[in-house]
């Protein structure tokens, strides 16, 4: 079993680069033979990023989670999976390169620093853990891609509003489009954290003696999950629209990175395990 994460750790980048160098060739040439092929890769990359995680989680007896460079494989793959369901359900196909990149560079990351550590915590071989993290990191994911629609919004706005009608315009989807996609990727990443949140509420005061409800975290999180909250509402009831919905993806993105970061390396918590 090993040997076979030891394969999938060096293949799964080059998955992730035949994927995105296809939506690239689609983004550029629009070939409509290509909208299907392009689908199937990124399934198909899917499908090997979940036996690797499987074949990790089997061959070192714990969830993926223990360090920084697992995570960022977990990342990869919650990124795409979030686009490659989105992509079902709109049927929306011209933004996939942009989403698919940000994969590429964490799985580039994980693979070239990734430790195997088959000594760890006791409580990083909860499985309960693993879907905890694995909901949290989707969620992430969800806000991310809303973001990068934002940026997309932004972008097409500004070209429209300087009369350049460029690839950009050619293939991107209208503004209108834009902003919902943007809006149903903060929806899932809220449902997702959502989901992450009632898991560690009910589980985590259990697995440690240390617990809080005032860890840094949680606090962070809570806010992140409560703004989103309060943006999804304010769109459904009409209170926020256009421009507004993707800057205010954008401005809820930069809080949840800004969070991550003070409370991974300037606040003491319990999440800390390595």
């Amino acid at each position: 079993m090993k040997n076979a994460v030891d394969v999938s750790n060096i293949l799964l980048p080059l998955f992730y680069l035949a994927s995105f160098a296809i939506y690239l060739y689609d983004f550029q040439r629009d070939e409509r033979r290509l909208s299907n092929i392009k689908r199937l890769f990124l399934f198909l990359t899917l499908v090997f990023h979940t036996f690797y995680l499987i074949a990790r989680t089997v061959a070192f007896n714990h969830p993926p989670i223990t360090n920084v460079f697992e995570i960022f494989t977990v990342l990869a793959f919650s990124v795409s999976f979030s686009y490659f369901i989105l992509e079902l359900v709109t049927d929306i196909r011209g933004t996939g390169l942009f989403i698919i990149v940000i994969s590429l560079i964490f799985q580039v990351i994980s693979s070239i620093f990734i430790v195997d550590l088959f000594e760890v915590k006791e409580v990083l071989r909860s499985n309960l853990l693993g879907i905890h993290v694995l909901h949290a990191l989707l969620g992430y994911a969800g806000i991310t891609i809303s973001a990068v629609y934002g940026f997309l919004y932004l972008m097409l706005y500004k070209d429209l509003k300087l009369n350049k009608f460029g690839l950009i315009f050619e293939r991107l989807p209208n503004l209108e489009i834009l902003e919902k996609l943007s809006f149903y990727s903060a929806i899932i990443g809220f449902v997702l954290l959502s989901v992450a949140i009632a898991i560690g509420v009910i589980w985590l005061p259990r697995a440690f003696p240390n617990f809080s409800y005032f860890d840094p975290k949680l606090v962070a999180t809570f806010l992140v999950w409560l703004l989103y909250g309060i943006g999804i509402t304010a769109k459904i009831t009409g209170k926020l629209q256009g421009k507004k919905v993707v800057i205010f993806s954008i401005v809820g993105f930069g809080l949840a990175i800004f969070s991550t970061i003070v409370t991974n390396f300037l606040a003491k918590s319990f999440h800390t395990f390595y």
